[in-house]
């Protein structure tokens, strides 16, 4: 079997870096109580996941690296957003920008990574063939709505909501 862990060294430099740990944890305690979607681990991951599948499925031909980086860092500035009223989009380009450095992205890189992370929530993304629209549609796959039981209690637009499984 092959050992692919070289491939997404960077992407593991992520996982560990102090920032990004913190950052985690600070959303977690923060969304405790939260009876809506959560933006822990599982759903930073299933975004990584559903956007890489696409990727293949697609030819788009972006690396696993630069997906998953976006995936996980993603959703980084809810904390911000709970505690300083920051929008997460902007709060995850601030904490993202120093912790892609520091895990050895080039500038080029995390430029793009950024620009996906900006974008995410932004429905022009929507129809793009690169990162930031499959982060858009990833992002938006991997919440379960057909099935949430504070669905009615939510306050995403019927048209945000995934009621279908997509990919």
């Amino acid at each position: 079997m092959e050992d692919n862990r070289q491939d997404m060294t960077r992407v593991n430099r992520i996982r560990n870096h102090p920032l990004y740990r913190e950052s985690l944890h600070n959303i977690e305690k923060l969304e405790q109580e939260r009876i809506f979607c959560g933006h822990n681990a599982q759903h930073l991951l299933d975004t990584a996941r559903l956007a890489y599948i696409e990727n293949l499925e697609r030819n788009l031909g972006i690396s696993k690296e630069m997906i998953y980086a976006a995936a996980l860092l993603h959703d980084i500035g809810r904390g911000l957003q709970y505690t300083e009223g920051i929008p997460h989009h902007e709060g995850g380009v601030k904490l993202a920008a120093p912790i892609l450095k520091d895990c050895g992205f080039t500038d080029a890189e995390s430029e793009e990574i950024l620009d996906a992370i900006g974008g995410h929530r932004d429905t022009s993304a929507k129809g793009k063939r690169n990162l930031a629209g499959i982060l858009y549609r990833a992002d938006k796959g991997s919440r379960c709505c057909f099935s949430c039981p504070a669905q009615a209690q939510c306050s995403w637009s019927a048209e945000k909501k995934n009621m279908y499984l997509t990919v």
